[in-house]
């Protein structure tokens, strides 16, 4: 293996400039040529679901009222504390005459005044995708450049509210926080290395790899999510900026470490850098291979969110782990010595450090390292019960200002609270419900007297204030047609009361145009439907739903919104978290065990990580439940947590475990750990401050608004530092100390520290034991 990495060493070094230009170009050409990642990000956590789920079932008769892949914007118009005026009503329909001429727009009507006359509220649908981010940005960008040229009656204010309008303003923020994001970690980063490196090039050499790849890697994972076809969440996106510049920097400092180490024994700036490859290369490629393989078991996911993690962030790394093995050799064998300036290189001697002294107490007394270790993390996993998923909220909050956050405030203070994010219930018939309407009144009766449903409208009541009598509805029907025809304002001549017209209109949004499915909407009694308390009544909502079903004839039924499509995701997340996870620990300890060339050390090693990782999340309980008072963490940080704590931890693992083993080989286990950690404490905590800092970035700078984002970065922030600086550093070697020679078996230094045992006991039998051995 080590003659390998020494040709990757001596191929960066001789062809150094060409290997710097080939990464140049092709940035270059990927970010002239190559898709923006951000156009085929999807920020609705229910569209990564399963096909099978209930729904997306229930999704699907919903279609019926509108075409699942068509865009529908809602409009608000209203004046504060005074009703409408006539001039305000023709202005809006002259706003839907002018939607109508933008070229997707398939309906533009009015659909309902509120009840105190002071809103209306209009729809545009359009036969632009919802899932294709690029035109519905577009689209609201049309319409609104439609309302922003039209001459409003003064004091009227016009606004576009709805799920759509809030993900594409969501999208300008989040797109703003990706750009913060990455300027503030590459900032932070450069920060710490120049502190860790004390020179002026070096910071920057360890850093450039990782923005080249940053930059590289959207358009290669845009390109491959269409090839491949996996979807890409906004968390995807952010998470691929942070993962890349904080991994790809640890990386980097494996390197460049190395690299300074080997000037300091006495060599040239071009073979350091080969000898630096020669020694760390194996370190970085498994540890590269760790994360990429933690990530690719993510694709198994029945979840699409998590499947959408996989393949982005593991391409990623991919990048960056030849970047680390090409790109950064290339550059420190051209800057050499002046890398590090004004630090010394020149020859010396090595010196134990601040972690040296630390690694010397530890393995004198690793019974009570270990013993506190477990204390301390024990009783921060216990904190972990207290633990509940927060909401799945399908969309994120835009900025206080955006356009969307004042038509969503009309829209909830002017109309039924079911108008707004409502849960909707629909059953579908095999014959027309306008011949027979009984079952809808039978249907809206029962459902009303159930204590699940506050503010239930449905086809009686469509507009939740003028209720209709079943009898009326065919009798209505045969004067006037079908509600989808009629127009904003009401013909003249046909005899029928305004608020009755207008409320017989609305049943378009109710009843579909061949009149065998029917739909209500409702408020849950259990809350907000984006809470714990209303994603847990979901199973209860559907048996009445399944029951009302049966009893009244319909031939199938469903519940749609954004309750159902959390309970969903919840239960797809918990799924895949119990499968995948066994897989992840079972792949990196075989890939551990390959190199240390050990049985044994992976296990204690992956256990390690499991400790942190129940510790680490428990202090985020108290964080963000305890102390910041919120409901729960977000339902991916257990799982994120996990995954990159296993994945980044046995990073550092590696790097620390292969340099005692390397030491191993030349000195007693005790000395070898000393010298190792004394060697690696700087490195190992270095990376994990770099790591860390990255993604507490992206719970501050990155979050833009979402609470999701912030608990995912400061909660994975937390755990790498009580990773890096209690555990690797201090617990791991501890564990080494204690099981001796053990940790090697059944390799060749398992037997080589058996017989320097057996010498130091006085029992050697070899009058000249080996004191060194190469495996």
């Amino acid at each position: 293996m080590s003659k390998f990495f020494t040709s990757i060493g001596k191929y960066s070094v001789k062809f150094r400039y060409l290997i710097i230009l080939a990464w140049l170009a092709a940035v270059v050409l990927l970010v002239q040529f190559g898709t923006p990642l951000s156009s085929v990000v999807k920020t609705n956590n229910s569209t990564f679901l399963p096909k099978n789920a209930p729904s997306i079932q229930a999704a699907k008769l919903a279609n019926q009222f509108q075409n699942v892949n068509d865009s529908l914007v809602i409009v608000v118009a209203y004046r504060n504390g005074t009703p409408l005026t006539t001039a305000d009503q023709q202005a809006v329909q002259s706003l839907d005459f002018s939607f109508r001429s933008v070229p997707t727009v398939l309906v533009s009507k009015v659909l309902a005044v509120s009840k105190d006359g002071e809103a209306l509220q209009s729809e545009v649908l359009s036969s632009t995708s919802q899932f294709d981010q690029t035109k519905v940005a577009n689209l609201v960008k049309e319409i609104r450049a439609r309302i922003s040229a039209s001459a409003l009656p003064a004091g009227l204010q016009v606004h576009l509210a709805g799920q759509l309008a809030t993900t594409v303003d969501q999208q300008s923020t989040n797109n703003s926080s990706v750009s913060s994001s990455q300027g503030f970690s590459a900032l932070i980063i450069l920060l710490i290395l120049f502190a860790v490196f004390r020179s002026i090039l070096a910071p920057f050499l360890t850093l450039i790899p990782a923005l080249l790849v940053s930059v590289a890697a959207g358009p290669v994972v845009a390109w491959a999510s269409k090839v491949i076809g996996f979807q890409v969440s906004f968390v995807s996106q952010i998470l691929l900026i942070i993962l890349v510049l904080g991994a790809g920097t640890d990386y980097g400092l494996f390197l460049v470490f190395r690299v300074r180490e080997e000037m300091r024994r006495g060599l040239d700036s071009k073979s350091a850098v080969v000898s630096a490859i020669t020694k760390v290369g194996e370190s970085i490629t498994f540890s590269g291979f760790t994360v990429i393989a933690a990530l690719l078991s993510l694709t198994t996911a029945t979840f699409g969110f998590y499947s959408g993690l996989g393949y982005p962030l593991a391409i990623a790394i991919t990048l960056m782990l030849l970047a680390g093995l090409t790109l950064l050799p290339a550059l420190l064998a051209i800057f050499g010595r002046a890398a590090f300036w004004p630090s010394k290189t020149k020859a010396q001697a090595v010196r134990d450090g601040l972690w040296g002294r630390i690694a010397g107490r530890i393995i004198k007394r690793p019974i009570v390292t270990i013993s506190l270790g477990l204390v301390i993390f024990g009783g921060l996993a216990i904190a972990s019960l207290g633990n509940s998923p927060s909401g799945f909220a399908s969309t994120n909050t835009p900025a206080k200002g955006a356009d969307s956050t004042y038509g969503n405030n009309a829209l909830s203070a002017h109309f039924a609270s079911s108008n707004f994010n409502p849960t909707e219930l629909i059953f579908k018939f095999n014959s027309p419900v306008w011949s027979n309407p009984t079952p809808i009144a039978e249907l809206q009766n029962f459902l009303s007297s159930k204590s699940a449903f506050t503010h239930l409208i449905g086809p009686l009541d469509p507009l939740g204030y003028v209720a209709f009598q079943p009898q009326e509805l065919p009798g209505l029907y045969a004067k006037l047609g079908d509600p989808h025809s009629l127009t904003p304002i009401e013909p003249a001549g046909l005899g029928v009361p305004t608020h009755v017209y207008q409320s017989y209109r609305a049943l378009s949004q109710m009843i579909t145009p061949n009149g065998k499915t029917v739909l209500f909407a409702t408020s849950l009694t259990a809350g907000d439907p984006s809470t714990n308390t209303a994603i847990n009544a979901v199973p209860a909502v559907r048996s009445i739903v399944s029951q009302a079903a049966t009893k009244y004839g319909a031939a199938s039924s469903g519940v749609a919104g954004e309750a159902p499509a959390a309970y969903d995701i919840s239960s797809a997340s918990n799924s895949d978290l119990f499968r995948i996870v066994p897989v992840v620990v079972v792949i990196i300890g075989i890939l551990l065990a390959i190199v240390l060339r050990s049985a044994v050390a992976p296990l204690y090693l992956v256990v390690s990580v499991v400790l942190s990782y129940l510790a680490a999340l428990g202090l985020d309980v108290l964080v963000f439940i305890d102390i910041k008072g919120s409901k729960g963490l977000s339902f991916v940080l257990p799982f994120l947590l996990f995954l990159f704590l296993l994945a980044l931890g046995e990073d550092y693992n590696i790097l620390v475990m292969t340099r005692i083993r390397e030491e191993s080989h030349h000195h007693s286990l005790k000395e070898a750990v000393r010298i190792a950690i004394g060697a690696t404490g700087t490195v190992v905590t270095s990376a994990g401050l770099v790591l860390a800092a990255t993604f507490f970035v992206l719970g501050t700078a990155g979050a833009g608004g979402s609470s999701q984002v912030q608990e995912i970065g400061v909660g994975l922030g937390i755990g790498i530092l009580m990773d890096t600086f209690l555990v690797r550093t201090l617990l791991v070697p501890s564990a080494v100390v204690l099981l001796g020679k053990y940790n090697w078996w059944p390799s060749k230094l398992f037997n080589f520290h058996a017989e320097l045992e057996a010498a130091e006991n006085g029992d050697a039998t070899d009058d000249d034991p080996k004191t060194s051995i190469m495996v």
